[in-house]
């Protein structure tokens, strides 16, 4: 089997190379616009706003891993979401019929719900509160216009929540790497509960659906399971670090003056800064989602909550650095 990776040079797509590299009789070959500073020899440069790149490389694959995604909470102009998440999904179907290509599994997000949604379901209402997600819904009805008119195609859609994990250095790194340097500011009660999904169990999903799910078009949210609160992530960081974290205060109302403080300087200075109004809403939010379907389908994730937070914190964070 040769499985081509779309955009698998970044965080999920070096987990998932190394996933897919312990697989004997496994051909895998990532394009990606930037090449891979793991896996250079496995990457071809290609971008998905060229389909006719992504047919020249994608020649004799059986599956594509679409993870391509333009996903900041700050991307200026906006319409790059649409071009590289919608346009991107349309030029990878053109790609695949062209070679005859057909199975798919596509990392949308659960950033199609919105935010402060009660657990969410793959059937729940569709209420995306930012451009990434709007267009990441966008692709996924793409999807499905393309699979009625071609349903012997197989297209696996995951909806994962905020991924964490050795090596990425996204919100949920920033947020741990405060806590862990003991100056910690805690925005709000810290109350609300946070949906999170460990690097190591998604990959391992993405590879289930691959290896057991052939057939159909089918969708499903990813979350490890249990929901931390804020709270809860800081003393868990506490007891895995051996130290004592101290946390300030402060409450919802000054953290999003503060926030918008922000965005009036990064406006200003044409600076991408790591606070903004928009992650002290996010910080702040409960994000929880439901995975019951994809803990029924047979899948079971390798790696609890706590085993995928102790590897993290202990390899970015631990004594040894």
């Amino acid at each position: 089997m040769k499985i081509i990776l779309i955009g698998g040079s970044g965080f999920v797509g070096t987990h998932l190379i190394d996933r897919l590299l312990e697989v004997s009789g496994l051909e895998v070959l990532n394009i990606d616009k930037n090449n891979s500073e793991k896996y250079p020899e496995l990457t071809r440069i290609g971008n998905v706003m060229d389909w006719q790149t992504l047919v020249h490389h994608s020649k004799g694959g059986d599956v594509v891993v679409l993870l391509a995604a333009e996903h900041r909470d700050d991307v200026s102009p906006v319409s790059l979401y649409y071009d590289i998440n919608v346009e991107g999904m349309r030029n990878t179907l053109k790609a695949m019929e062209v070679n005859d290509i057909k199975r798919l599994v596509f990392t949308s997000s659960v950033a199609v719900y919105g935010l402060d949604k009660d657990n969410p379901g793959e059937d729940a209402a569709i209420d995306a509160f930012n451009d990434y997600g709007k267009s990441k819904w966008q692709a996924e009805q793409v999807l499905d216009v393309w699979h009625r008119n071609h349903p012997d195609w197989n297209i696996n859609i995951i909806r994962p929540t905020v991924i964490f994990g050795e090596g990425n250095r996204g919100n949920v790194y920033n947020l741990l790497k405060q806590i862990a340097s003991g100056k910690f500011l805690m925005i709000g009660k810290g109350n609300n509960k946070k949906s999170m999904s460990y690097i190591g169990n998604i990959v391992a999903f993405i590879w289930f659906l691959i290896e057991q799910k052939k057939n159909g078009y089918e969708v499903y949210n990813y979350v490890d399971k249990p929901d931390f609160t804020t709270n809860d992530l800081v003393r868990h960081t506490g007891q895995i670090l051996k130290k004592k974290i101290p946390t300030i205060r402060i409450p919802y109302w000054l953290g999003m003056f503060g926030g918008y403080g922000f965005d009036v300087l990064a406006f200003i200075t044409r600076k991408k800064l790591n606070i903004s109004s928009v992650r002290v809403k996010k910080f702040c939010a409960v994000t929880q989602f439901s995975s019951s379907k994809a803990m029924a389908s047979g899948f079971v994730p390798p790696y609890t909550m706590e085993q995928g937070l102790r590897n993290m914190l202990e390899e970015e964070f631990g004594h040894k650095n």
